[in-house]
């Protein structure tokens, strides 16, 4: 049953083009993944799909109700009582003092709560630990049809059976999972770089085989004077017989060469590479240290008696449910006026926080950036190009630009200024793949200390060498790998997730069985997808 449609769009910011397509048709049980880089335009396709913004061109029709859980929204922060116990929000009803994952849970919460046919989820496992991330998957299992925004590529696999990939403004559908899709991918990848290789080859050959004969035509030697007239006659018209066969191969040769379809070299995809500089960084050994910490919100007891060292130069992750204390953590850290917390004079805190408060969304991004800056402009714009966010893009509002664009807009006020010492609030936050594993290797390289809060368990094992693990109301320091940890607390968890991808692998068999007996059906790749993931 056809459930949404949409022809003719085109949507423009000032002159650029943002997101362009002809059709797209989207029908009941569809569960879509829409990947693509930071910036080009996959919330900007979910905002037009749903009806939160017009396109400049082409039209939009709805025949289900949905439900979209925004990756910023001023939407009311309470939810029902059944949300409220199924979404472990413990009688919350107010926003105040809610972390970034409670908040993350209620939008969740009310969007699913909704009677809707068809879902529109954006960036939905920001700030939520890893239960909320289960049970987000739980919901999304079960949700009728959806359209999803994520950098989570475990939870695309597991949820969507089709992926919309946003490339220089083109959308490309693709079936499958997202690991159907990357293998699609670099299967066309490699198509392209061989037919490229060939037609590079084809084309040498023709331009040297061209070369040689013009060559060999203009060095023909001209009638020696020693000849009788006879004979100069004779190897005149020789050479002259010689030099238009030389000539006509050579007209051959560039019909040929002009003929030859070109083939355009593969795109490469621009990386981002950053880089920490420490100014005057701290000489001491030990950078930050708790002592007999205690802290309350309200009535509520966040952690108890907390004691930590934090050493110059190491990477610690602070991890734990929602509402344990981790971002409060942070912040008592920054304020450095809690009695019970030391940090060393000489440290400079560079602060990214959740919710982007160190960003003002109705300055562009050049001037966000220049507020705290100890560089000049020029600086600044090469650290913002590097960035990928170059030319007018600078000139933007950050109110206009992606989750991904103003992280890295938060990231870009850390690299030009004094800071030393860096504090990283869920820094993965709508971030794509390749700018995680960049963000990943500079944090390892960087000189200076870094303290930070995540929920990315891959993320948190690259980087860290130091975990602080919040528990019922203390801070335990983790020996070991984080997996280790989580295999000893989380062993429930592991099987309830290890349940679902068992049932989302037999809805998948039981999907390609149905294709197979559909006419016009591919019927050789169904059935090699069929064996591959009965072996699994």
């Amino acid at each position: 049953m056809l459930i949404l449609e949409a022809g003719n769009i085109k949507k423009y910011y000032r002159d650029r083009l943002i997101v362009s397509f002809d059709d797209l048709k989207i029908y009941k049980g569809d569960k879509i993944g829409i990947v693509g880089q930071n910036g080009s335009g996959k919330t900007t396709l979910l905002n037009i799909l749903s009806k939160s913004i017009q396109p400049d061109e082409g039209f939009v029709k709805q025949y289900a109700e949905i439900a979209y859980i925004k990756q910023f929204s001023d939407e009311k922060m309470e939810a029902d009582l059944k949300a409220q116990k199924e979404f472990n929000l413990n009688n919350i009803s107010h926003h105040n003092g809610l972390s970034g994952g409670e908040r993350t849970r209620i939008k969740i919460a009310n969007a699913i709560s909704k009677d809707c046919v068809i879902l529109f989820a954006d960036e939905p496992t920001a700030n939520l630990d890893y239960r909320g991330i289960e049970l987000l998957r739980e919901k999304l299992f079960k949700a009728e049809s959806l359209l999803l925004i994520s950098h989570d590529r475990d939870l695309l696999d597991s949820v969507c059976n089709k992926i919309i990939e946003v490339k220089n403004g083109k959308i490309t559908v693709y079936n499958g999972n997202y690991s159907d899709y990357k293998e699609q991918l670099e299967t066309d990848l490699r198509h392209k770089e061989q037919e490229y290789e060939k037609y590079i080859m084809e084309r040498s050959k023709l331009t040297e085989a061209i070369a040689d004969r013009q060559s060999r035509s203009q060095s023909m030697r001209k009638t020696p004077k020693r000849m009788g007239n006879s004979e100069a006659r004779l190897h005149r018209r020789k050479t002259t017989e010689k030099q238009e066969k030389l000539n006509n191969a050579v007209n051959s040769l560039k019909s040929r060469l002009e003929r030859l379809e070109v083939k355009e070299k593969p795109d490469e995809l621009p990386t981002i590479k950053l880089d920490f500089s420490l100014t005057n960084p701290p000489e001491n050994r030990i950078i930050i240290s708790a002592d007999n910490l205690t802290c309350s919100f309200g009535t509520r007891k966040l952690f108890d008696k907390v004691k930590f060292i934090i050493y110059n130069g190491s990477k610690v992750a602070l991890w734990g449910d929602n509402g344990t204390g981790k971002t409060t953590m942070l912040n008592l850290i920054y304020e450095k006026s809690h009695k019970n917390i030391y940090v060393v004079p000489k440290a400079r805190f560079g602060y990214f926080r959740q919710g982007f408060e160190n960003i003002d969304n109705n300055k562009t991004v050049l001037e966000n950036v220049m507020d705290t800056s100890v560089q000049n402009q020029s600086a600044v714009r090469t650290v913002l190009a590097r960035l990928l966010i170059r030319g007018d893009d600078v000139f933007k509002n950050v109110g206009v630009l992606s989750g991904g664009e103003r992280v890295k807009v938060s990231f870009a006020k850390l690299l030009v200024s004094s800071a030393n010492v860096l504090l990283l609030d869920e820094p993965t936050n709508f971030l794509d793949m390749e700018s995680i594993e960049a963000l990943e290797n500079v944090l390892c390289d960087y000189e200076g200390t870094v303290v930070f809060v995540s929920h990315d368990i891959a993320f948190v094992n690259k980087v860290a060498t130091k975990v602080l693990a919040f528990e019922n109301g203390t801070v335990k320091e983790i020996n070991g790998k984080l997996e280790e940890y989580m295999n000893k607390n989380c062993g429930v968890q592991s099987k309830k997730t290890k349940d679902i991808d068992r049932i989302v692998l037999e809805l998948r068999i039981a999907e390609i069985v149905s294709k197979l007996s559909m006419p016009g059906a591919d019927k050789e790749a169904l059935e090699a997808e069929y064996q591959r993931l009965i072996k699994l």
